[in-house]
């Protein structure tokens, strides 16, 4: 390591966020950024830790110390090239991952672990400034086409990986922009989208074709795609969203997640989207169902309209603020987190479920709610929900965002009319080299996986490729993972 010694000089210190009374006027992104001279200082707290338990806790397995030690140096070129090796996107994961590395990094068992996620951001983003990322087109092309359906960072990493292995490769996505979930699902004030068109538009660069508005198994025929390509990758995603089957949920102000957040990330990049079709929350009382990212995006985005109040509440209880003694380091904590929205304002809650909506003429007014307890869970028998007696309580709800996560792909359009098999949990089944049961059409992402990460979508579309390329060429030189999984 280029300073053995760092990590005893230095403390872990992280530029600090934009104002909330500031950034809740805007959609920017919360964060800002290292000074040159500080990521230098953060990377060099890379420990010469013999196992680097980063390497596991990355999905991408990330060769996190080489490029630290290379920024320490202030070589960036050869960081960003290290950083490539593993990782297509890393403005992406610099931005948006929960960064199992950092919770997995050997400085964690005792100390505060080094700012992986951020000097990954800063190395992609010196790069793009400095010049170093360029368009590279392949310069063979091999002759062979394929398919990607879905333009989320697992159908990207995909065609990108199938493009730089001289394939010619056409995504095909459904809405009007490229991107998936990092287009339409995450906000701005995570993830500003110029930084996902800048990407779209390298790929673009370098020869992969993108359709958008073209929704295989709608507008555009399967056997349409099946003529015409010699290989086929489903990579929709897991857009099935769970529902809440309650009294009242038919009434107006009561709305899926991906009802909601699409419609602000529309208008930010420019459309026009009439006032009585819009889902705003200014001056409403709003309610949101669920704890996770989504949930964490509703929040942040109501807060951003206007909202009156802002009330998040969650099913399950409430995380310690430490591991607990049944999960150690190096596992992912089961912790609680406090993101940058609920840092902004409102409220959350835990062990709460939803009885009922009521309302007048028609529209959502209240949400009445009961207080509940977990039982059971001793040597792995399964947890019990209880209601606590006398508990239950009501609430103005005038907007009510469902954020419970999702069940899967859609199975009524493409899925079955390409005959794919699904996995019990209705993802698309797949074997080792991500090939269905329908030879030559492949799946990665969520579709495969069910719900995940953004580096775990990056992860399976790398993979899928390999697999592809194997079955077009009879062999692969793509690069895999350090780790299969």
């Amino acid at each position: 390591m280029g300073k053995p010694t760092g990590f005893l000089e230095n403390k872990r210190n992280i530029p600090g966020d934009r104002n909330p009374a500031e950034r809740l006027k805007d959609w920017k992104e919360v964060h800002t950024h290292f000074t040159e001279d500080a990521i230098k200082t953060q990377a060099s707290r890379c420990m010469d830790c013999g196992v680097p338990f980063c390497h596991k806790g990355c999905p991408l397995g990330n060769i996190i110390p080489d490029w630290n030690d290379l920024v320490y140096k202030g070589r960036w070129k050869e960081a960003l090239e290290e950083l490539f090796s593993t990782n297509n996107f890393p403005e992406f994961t610099g931005r948006v991952c929960p960064a199992p590395c950092e919770e997995s990094c050997v400085l964690n068992i005792n100390d505060n672990p080094v700012t992986i996620e951020r000097i990954e951001q800063e190395i992609v983003e010196h790069g793009f400034k400095a010049g170093f990322i360029k368009p590279n087109p392949p310069k063979v092309r091999t002759g062979k086409k394929v398919a990607v359906i879905g333009s989320g960072p697992s159908g990207l990493a995909c065609a990108d990986q199938l493009n730089k292995a001289g394939h010619s490769v056409t995504v095909f996505e459904r809405n009007d922009r490229v991107g998936g979930i990092v287009m339409y699902g995450i906000p701005d004030f995570k993830l500003e989208k110029h930084v996902v068109i800048r990407r779209v538009n390298l790929m673009k660069e370098e020869g992969v074709v993108f359709k958008t508005n073209a929704h295989v198994g709608v507008n555009v025929p399967v056997e349409e795609i099946r003529n015409n390509f010699d290989a086929i990758v489903l990579a929709g995603g897991a857009t099935q969203a769970r529902d809440l089957n309650v009294p009242g949920r038919d009434l107006k102000g009561i709305h899926l997640a991906m009802e909601f957040l699409p419609m602000q990330n529309k208008r930010n990049q420019g459309d026009v989207i009439p006032e009585d079709k819009f889902i705003s929350a200014k001056g409403k009382h709003v309610i949101v169902l669920g704890g996770g990212d989504t949930g964490s995006d509703c929040h942040g985005t109501s807060l951003r309209h206007g909202a009156k109040s802002v009330h998040s509440f969650e099913l399950l209880s409430k995380p310690p603020k430490g591991r607990a003694f049944g999960n150690p380091w190096p596992e992912w904590p089961r912790t609680l987190k406090v993101t940058s929205s609920h840092e902004e304002g409102g409220d959350r809650d835990w062990d709460i479920n939803t009885k009922k909506f009521t309302g007048e003429n028609g529209i959502v007014k209240r949400i009445h709610m009961v207080r509940v307890k977990w039982e059971g869970g001793i040597n792995g028998a399964p947890f019990k929900m209880v209601e606590v007696p006398g508990s239950e309580f009501e609430m103005p709800a005038d907007l009510v965002l469902l954020a419970l996560g999702f069940l899967g792909p859609e199975t009524n359009t493409m899925l079955k009319d390409f005959g794919v098999t699904l996995t019990p949990r209705t993802n698309v089944q797949a074997d080792k080299d991500y090939m269905t049961n329908v030879p030559g059409i492949f799946s990665c992402g969520d579709m495969r996986r069910g719900q995940s990460l953004v580096v775990w979508a990056i992860w399976e579309g790398r993979e899928c490729a390999r697999g592809v390329d194997k079955l077009l060429m009879g062999e692969t030189a793509l690069p895999s993972s350090p780790f299969h999984y």
